[in-house]
């Protein structure tokens, strides 16, 4: 480890993330038609210093200065050009014309360059795929659609980053109507996509196309994904469903949650004849952003200090102020309203409600693997 290494690490100091894919080659591209002017420039350069040299007699500082200011035409006067021979003034003509060509030339290249746009859309786009590469723990929102744009809004009050990807050209504008922070011009499901999106940190992918093929593609190609670069944790894939029967299809093709707005909405509408009171409760509690209570479900690993633990040994409600209002063990069953005799089993889910605050250090606590100090002053 060099010197530099041992101060970042002592500094905590962290280099930018890049991204997995940096479009360098695609920006080299765009700059490939500069190759020839600067090739003939330098030729000119040390044809030009030669010459001064071989016919004028000059040092070479002095030839390398006077092709210099020849070339590109600035002016006479440093060295005394009047005093040149016949040789040399016809020398420092095809010079100068050859200078003014290769000048004409480079301009057209740039004006060409800056005219198709493509050098612009890539520069901004690379700038947006090394911001995204920073973030960590977001979602991947597949498809700009009504339902995208409501579900980016919630994502943003509760300060969840995201990327949203979409393959229609008029991609930029709607990111800047719909305040999207992170967009990619991309078909979704292609791998190409899901790089740029930096997937590799992502926590999961949601996928709202109003077509069911679109969202089978998806799902497969995000658990394709996973077992290429070999992610450590699955992730969260949440995919909807225009019609009830496609539900379990999506359920056993890898999604997580399969979201049907008609059945959304035939739930909801049952809740509002059958329990109003409760269905407001559920509105101010679960939807809105400014509510000073939330749930959570927090994941036990095996080596926490709390698996075996009865759940009235944990203490939760004394040190962290949450409560425990459910459990889901390991094969998916879910225990409500557990006594406090019941045991904590690894990997098994604890859903707690509480403060914000109460949650995340509930969260840590779950994480250590040695009993916590709080405990000895509950």
């Amino acid at each position: 480890m060099n010197l530099i290494q041992k101060l970042q690490k002592f500094l905590n100091w962290e280099p930018s993330p890049k991204p997995d894919i940096t479009l360098n080659a695609e920006l080299y591209a765009q700059f490939l038609p500069f190759r020839t002017p600067l090739i003939l420039i330098q030729l000119c350069m040390i044809f030009g210093t030669l010459g001064y040299m071989y016919i004028e007699g000059h040092t070479l500082i002095n030839a390398l200065f006077q092709t210099g200011y020849t070339f590109t035409t600035v002016g006479f006067g440093s060295l005394g050009e009047g005093e040149f021979s016949p040789l040399g003034k016809l020398f420092t003509i095809t010079l100068i014309i050859f200078g003014f060509a290769v000048f004409t030339l480079a301009i057209g290249i740039i004006v060409d360059v800056i005219n198709r746009g493509e050098l612009k859309q890539i520069l901004k786009e690379r700038k947006m795929l090394y911001r995204i590469a920073r973030l960590k723990k977001h979602f991947v929102i597949c498809y700009h659609n009504e339902y995208a744009v409501q579900v980016t809004k919630q994502l943003r009050a509760n300060q969840i980053p995201f990327v949203v990807i979409d393959p229609r050209e008029d991609m930029e504008a709607l990111a800047k109507q719909y305040k999207y922070p992170y967009y990619i011009q991309a078909e979704p499901h292609t791998e190409e996509a899901m790089l740029k999106a930096h997937l590799s940190s992502a926590k999961g992918l949601i996928t709202l196309s109003s077509s069911i093929a679109d969202n089978i593609a998806l799902i497969a190609s995000v658990r394709l994904f996973e077992k290429e670069h070999k992610i450590p944790a699955p992730y969260y894939v949440i995919s909807s469903a225009e019609g009830v029967n496609d539900i379990d299809k999506l359920k056993k093709l890898g999604s997580d949650t399969v979201v049907s707005p008609t059945k959304l909405t035939a739930q909801r509408i049952t809740a509002m004849a059958a329990r109003p009171d409760m269905e407001n409760l559920l509105e101010q509690f679960l939807y809105k952003s400014d509510t000073p209570l939330d749930m959570e479900e927090i994941f036990v690993p095996k080596t926490s200090w709390m698996v075996l633990k009865k759940l009235k040994e944990t203490h939760l409600r004394d040190i962290a102020n949450v409560s425990v209002i459910g459990i889901t063990k390991k094969d998916g069953k879910m225990m409500p309203m557990p006594k406090g005799d019941v045991l904590v089993m690894s990997e098994s889910k604890l859903l707690v409600i509480g403060t914000q605050k109460g949650i995340l250090f509930t969260k840590a606590l779950v994480k250590k693997q040695e009993k916590p100090e709080e405990l000895k002053y509950v």
